[in-house]
């Protein structure tokens, strides 16, 4: 059934208070001359600490406070070679990265505080996406899948706004070879949504603007290489010029339809568990599933440092928890943020 467009989201204004403190005046002229001196010396003016987003930790600005309470929006984009360039993605505020058929990958892009003009190519959804929409809530955008994948998905509680229901949303760039060709934008999708959405909640936990890796845990790293498969192995640079990191696969710089490298604030590879379904694709290569419940093991990528971590997810609904390995909260740096789900055992090189 066709989904049908809705008016709009609730959204909230960003708000500042001024306190300000004054003392009283006493009996002698001299002493309340003293008070009021006091006073003026002790008075201070205190600032409520501006509101952030839940999935950047970034502050919200009078620019970009209609996006606060909008619900997260995920799509579901291609990363095969044939898919290059994508577009979208810099403006995504959580990328996750999942390994597919043949050992290539494919993204799970979250939205909320940005928009992006052009999303995709967008493409279908696999078993790995039933506990990231769980967890995530909002809005699923992709172009159809496995039924069986599909009606997981739809039975977490996120409002379908896939290709199938929302087809209108959707535009084909026939410049590029089918099936990497499927497009659409977050307004469109957002416009989709037949229901209000509860506004995104957090998924990681953020500190200080430029938050760093504890020093007696980090270990410093220009260039940080997951080999997660012969088809993706991707080698993440850091520039210390803008603190970001960007992305290259197979020795080829990834780059967006406008030309500027893929980037991310944070990274988390995420070492977890893949099963082969009971499915193939056409070509007979079983479809995996990773196994993101339960805990393991990890590296964050930050600021230029790496370090050991620790994960823990217990339910579908429930964000996966993060911790350094002598126990402290992973707390990350506010802006992007990619986590790659790194089959057990993949090699990782930090140059």
């Amino acid at each position: 059934m066709r989904l049908v467009k809705r008016s709009g989201f609730l959204f909230a204004a960003l708000g500042f208070s001024v306190l300000t403190a004054s003392c009283g005046s006493s009996k002698s002229s001299a002493a309340s001359s003293t008070t009021t001196s006091n006073a003026a010396s002790a008075a201070t003016t205190s600032t409520v600490a501006p509101q952030t987003f839940p999935l950047t930790g970034l502050p919200v600005t009078a620019a970009n406070a209609s996006n606060l309470n909008r619900p997260a929006l995920m799509v579901k984009i291609d990363n095969a070679p044939q898919a290059w360039p994508q577009a979208g993605i810099n403006q995504a505020d959580v990328v996750y990265e999942e390994m597919v058929e043949g050992g290539i990958t494919r993204y799970m892009a979250i939205f909320q505080s940005k928009d992006a003009p052009l999303v995709g190519p967008i493409r279908s959804i696999r078993g790995t996406d039933v506990a990231l929409a769980a967890q995530t809530g909002g809005l699923i955008g992709y172009s159809g899948g496995i039924p069986a994948f599909v009606t997981a998905v739809q039975n977490t509680g996120v409002v379908d706004v896939g290709a199938n229901d929302a087809g209108g949303a959707y535009t084909r760039d026939y410049s590029r070879q089918s099936p990497h060709n499927l497009f659409s934008t977050t307004q469109k999708l957002y416009s989709a949504a037949s229901t209000s959405v509860q506004p995104a909640h957090a998924l990681f936990q953020f500190g200080k603007t430029n938050q760093v890796i504890p020093a007696s845990i980090a270990k410093a790293s220009s260039s940080t290489e997951v080999y997660i498969s012969g088809a993706a192995d991707d080698l993440w640079t850091y520039q210390s010029s803008t603190g970001q990191y960007t992305k290259s696969i197979g020795g080829q710089a990834i780059v967006d339809t406008t030309g500027a490298p893929l980037s991310t604030t944070n990274i988390i590879v995420e070492f977890v568990n893949y099963v082969n379904t009971q499915y193939v694709d056409p070509a007979g290569n079983p479809v995996p599933e990773a196994n993101i419940l339960g805990v393991g093991s990890g590296e964050v990528l930050m600021g230029g440092s790496y370090a050991s971590i620790s994960w823990s997810k217990s339910t579908n609904s429930q964000p996966t928890t993060y911790s350094y390995s002598d126990g402290q909260p992973l707390k990350l740096r506010p802006g992007r943020t990619f986590v790659v789900f790194a089959p057990i055992g993949t090699k990782v090189t930090n140059n």
